[in-house]
């Protein structure tokens, strides 16, 4: 019998060989799908993150910026009142106070985050899993 034609046939027609041929060739072919998939998720995640990690840095250069001017700003108004060198320091232990407490609360955070995983693929994956031990029964 030729191997092609087998390929095609009922599952009742062939012999176990010619279904464990079969069996491995359609399990090969789902791991390389299932692979497939999850890497082009992973790709399209990605790049997403990156155009918004792009954008973003953008804005936080001009955000640092405006404020740089506000703290110069900050310091000019109060050495109106007092001496140039305590409005600087008074300015200079506020905005160190502030950093500190957004550096613990961000480090806070990160430490929650989960990492990426490709979810589509990986439902996907427990549904053939699922359906394969179903099949064995």
């Amino acid at each position: 019998m030729n191997h092609d034609s087998t390929r095609n046939g009922q599952a009742a027609d062939m012999s176990t060989v010619q279904l464990v041929e079969r069996l491995t060739e359609q399990v090969s072919t789902l791991v390389r799908t299932e692979i497939n998939a999850g890497m082009a998720e992973m790709k399209e995640k990605g790049t997403r993150v990156g155009i918004g990690i792009g954008i973003s840095g953008a804005g936080a250069m001009l955000m640092f910026l405006g404020l740089a001017t506000l703290i110069a700003t900050a310091v000019l108004g109060l050495a109106t009142v007092l001496s140039a060198w305590l409005a600087a320091l008074i300015v200079a232990v506020a905005v160190l106070a502030l950093g500190g407490i957004l550096a613990a609360v961000g480090a806070s955070k990160a430490k929650k985050a989960v990492p990426p995983v490709p979810q589509d693929t990986a439902a996907s994956v427990s549904d053939d899993i699922a359906a394969i031990k179903k099949g064995i029964r």
